[in-house]
């Protein structure tokens, strides 16, 4: 082989490396892609945003259209909002056992009260700092985190442990791109502390 041939071999090993890793990233852009689609497939038809999305009001009056609270989008996957100071919860008896605010953000029944946290990507009051792992723990163990507290009811983490890995790591991908909110949820408080 002469020089020129060496050189154009060269350059189309090196083309064809370019090209490859091109369709590479094509290949994992659009993998991205379709696992954040899957993700917001399952939040939104799971009804994440029943309780993790804080309500709109109108004239001080809850939005309510056909009998169903309308979300606010500016403060999607946000939860309970810190701001509202919410009165103690009545208390609930006989086969009334749970009782919720009118946008069901925060709960109250034997286990105390709960307030929907936030699922926004906020690296101080939401998810942000939450790996994919700990997400996928959390949900997976039914602990805050994957490691701490109990995650309490409503939630329905009982039901979507049963999720596949790759399902729960598609919700946590959809939820990244989601806006950071910064919202700091209150604390659960336990029955002893609840009024």
């Amino acid at each position: 082989m002469n020089r020129w041939t060496l050189a154009t071999c060269a350059l189309l090993a090196t083309g064809a490396l370019v090209l490859a890793a091109n369709a590479d990233e094509k290949r994992a852009s659009a993998s991205k892609s379709d696992r954040v689609a899957r993700g917001k497939y399952l939040v939104v038809s799971g009804g994440c945003g029943d309780c993790h999305t804080p309500k709109k009001v109108q004239n001080g009056q809850p939005l309510i259209v056909d009998g169903n609270p309308v979300e606010d989008e500016t403060r999607m996957l946000s939860g309970c909002t810190a701001a509202d100071k919410l009165p103690p919860p009545p208390q609930g008896s006989g086969p009334w056992i749970a009782i919720a605010t009118w946008d069901l953000t925060a709960w109250s029944g034997p286990w105390g009260i709960s307030y929907a946290i936030n699922l926004t990507p906020d690296e101080n009051t939401g998810i942000g700092s939450w790996s994919e792992d700990t997400f996928v723990k959390a949900i997976k163990t039914g602990k805050h985190m994957g490691v701490s507290r109990p995650i309490l009811p409503p939630m329905p983490w009982q039901t979507i442990n049963r999720l596949t890995d790759d399902d729960l790591k598609a919700m946590y991908a959809y939820l990244r791109t989601i806006p950071p909110i910064k919202n700091r949820v209150p604390d659960p408080k336990p029955p002893a502390a609840a009024p």
